[in-house]
């Protein structure tokens, strides 16, 4: 019995986020190795369809890094990186796309084995328009979104489907695909549909101070504060792009960024429907 109320006291815990968020859109970023582990996969989708079951909007923007990398290895590609952003030349761009757009189509797939509504939106829809990176010479073909057509993320959620967006952009000026950073993809979107959260899900349990000494959780993190935690490397490589996405966010009216760990069970539903949460969250200053 005592069991039984417990899990009572957990729907009753969970009651007023469900009214506070009810119709709200949660933009939701995950990408990484969670993509090659089913149980950590799967329990993030079933946390998206439950948003979606109590009213709540989820978006889902995904990553796909990992099968890329697998694939470039396959065709003799050996993956680079600079500042956390991927290199793409004319040869590996057509790898990424067709793994990001197969990648798509599994997710769609898998959510509607759980009973979600869902569609993708891949590079054939083009809702992502953008321009060549300040970095083109040295990064190839990754795009800076220039413009977001949002008509079909928005007649999908009326809907009451969840869209699953590949980070794929055309250049505006032809029909050329562009690998784009998924966070950036989230942020921009999170920004188009003036979200309530977006939530980026990775592979730690957010940002480290002291990594060196055990390291400890901020828990909760002003936007002035960002500039020198870089400069002291405390945020560095991957989480950089990361940063820079909750930064658009806030800047462009989304009320909170949460940086989670996506391999902890149910970390979604944890941070959104619980009183502490887990991980960091982003503010503006006060």
């Amino acid at each position: 019995m005592e069991k039984i109320i417990e899990k009572a006291d957990v729907l009753i815990e969970a009651l007023p986020y469900i009214k506070t968020f009810k119709q709200k859109v949660v933009v939701i970023k995950f990408g990484g190795s969670m993509l090659l582990n089913d149980d950590v996969r799967t329990g993030i989708l079933q946390d998206m369809v439950f948003l979606s079951f109590v009213g709540i909007r989820p978006v889902l923007v995904h990553g796909g890094g990992p099968i890329i990398n697998q694939r470039m290895k396959a065709s003799g590609i050996q993956p680079q990186f600079v500042d956390g952003l991927r290199v793409t030349n004319k040869k590996s761009v057509p790898i990424a796309i067709e793994a990001l757009s197969d990648l798509n189509k599994q997710i769609v797939k898998e959510i509607r084995q759980l009973g979600g509504e869902t569609k993708g939106l891949d590079e054939t829809r083009k809702i992502l328009k953008v321009k060549r990176h300040g970095l083109f010479k040295t990064i190839g073909y990754v795009g800076e979104i220039s413009l977001v057509d949002k008509r079909p993320i928005i007649k999908l959620i009326n809907r009451g489907c969840i869209p699953i967006i590949a980070p794929v952009g055309v250049i505006q000026s032809g029909k050329t695909n562009y690998n784009i950073n998924a966070d950036d993809v989230s942020a921009h979107i999170a920004c188009s549909l003036k979200a309530e959260k977006l939530v980026l899900l990775t592979n730690v349990s957010g940002i480290i101070r002291n990594t060196e000494q055990g390291g400890s959780l901020i828990s909760t993190l002003h936007v002035s504060e960002v500039e020198t935690l870089i400069s002291h490397k405390i945020i560095q490589g991957g989480m950089i792009p990361k940063i820079k996405a909750a930064m658009l966010s806030l800047e462009s009216g989304v009320k909170k960024v949460h940086i989670i760990d996506g391999r902890i069970k149910h970390s979604l539903l944890l941070e959104i429907f619980t009183d502490k949460g887990i991980g960091t969250e982003i503010v503006r200053d006060k």
